[in-house]
């Protein structure tokens, strides 16, 4: 099976963790964390594998770690199969 690669807009710095839901393709999620020294990144990741069910290590940041568009990669989930366990499918 391959893995899911999802692409999400990021909003930093929110009143929770939560995702929001799925536009054009881009999921977007807002977490409470600031985007300092990749705690954001970090936040995103053990956000969307809590939601998916799986490890936090098998949510890996691909792209993006700078910028608000993030590509993000699940080991072990197919793309479909992780929007749908997230809630977004």
């Amino acid at each position: 099976m391959e893995d899911a690669r999802i692409a999400v807009r990021l909003q930093p710095r929110a009143s929770r963790d939560e995702l929001i839901g799925l536009r054009d393709g881009v999921v977007h999620a807002r977490v409470s964390a600031p985007a300092v020294e990749g705690a954001a990144n970090r936040a995103l990741c053990r956000l969307i594998a809590e939601r998916a069910g799986v490890a936090p290590s098998r949510v890996e940041l691909l792209r993006g770690e700078r910028g608000r568009t993030k590509l993000l990669r699940v080991a072990g989930l197919g793309t479909q199969e992780l929007l749908e366990a997230i809630g977004l499918g």
